[in-house]
């Protein structure tokens, strides 16, 4: 039995970024385009009428921008992972981005494995986070250690792994637990964390110096 394809929605402003990136998503198995927005307004409109199972969404967008778009979705449609797709390098942008739920953050610069890669880590809502991204957003510590909360030990490798991009199955294979004990300490990281995605619960560590990098590199 063939799995139904990924369900995705472009938002951009841009009409020749939207036709790459409608080109490239041609070339993609289990794939398929089913909307294209200019603006946030427009993606939210789409988002109710083509039900897709991720956006690949620009920040800044003339009317309705993205970070504002994003807000929406997590609370209308909170079961669409939203990938962050721009040009802009903007540190700021990121962390909000995130941290309004968010599951990814790619520059408009990847090579089309590493876009279909994130889109299938996004619509499994798994986060997937590439390196460049991960490394800024270390230095965008802001909050001081004492504001950070209290994790245990287990939580914080679990946060580490998740960090990482481990798949939950993946965490519990190398930490020695059971894939329902990680989820368990997931939710307790959220709530913790005043957050509702990995995405979100990576920055905000980040934000809040829970995360190193040393931490944040793979093990071999």
């Amino acid at each position: 039995m063939t799995a139904d394809p990924i369900r995705i929605l472009i938002a951009d402003d841009h009409l020749i970024i939207r036709e790459g990136l409608r080109l490239i998503l041609e070339t993609a198995e289990g794939m398929e385009l089913v909307g294209e927005a200019s603006d946030g307004a427009e993606a939210l409109r789409l988002a109710g009428e083509t039900r897709p199972d991720v956006i690949l969404m620009d920040l800044r967008m003339p009317g309705m921008d993205g970070l504002t778009a994003i807000q929406h979705l997590s609370v209308e449609h909170p079961h669409i992972a939203v990938v962050i797709l721009t040009t802009y390098n903007e540190d700021d942008g990121m962390v909000r981005g995130l941290q309004a739920g968010a599951r990814a953050y790619l520059l408009k610069d990847p090579d089309r494995q590493t876009l279909f890669n994130t889109i299938r880590a996004a619509a499994r809502g798994e986060t997937l986070l590439q390196p460049e991204v991960l490394a800024r957003l270390l230095n965008q510590r802001a909050a001081p250690p004492s504001a950070a909360p209290e994790l245990s030990e287990r939580e914080l490798e679990v946060l580490a792994a998740v960090g990482r991009g481990q798949r939950s199955k993946e965490i519990a294979y190398h930490l020695g637990i059971s894939e329902r004990t990680v989820k368990a300490h997931l939710a307790s990281l959220y709530n913790k964390l005043g957050v509702d995605s990995r995405a979100a619960a990576v920055s905000t560590a980040i934000q809040r110096g829970l995360l190193s990098a040393g931490q944040e590199e793979s093990k071999g």
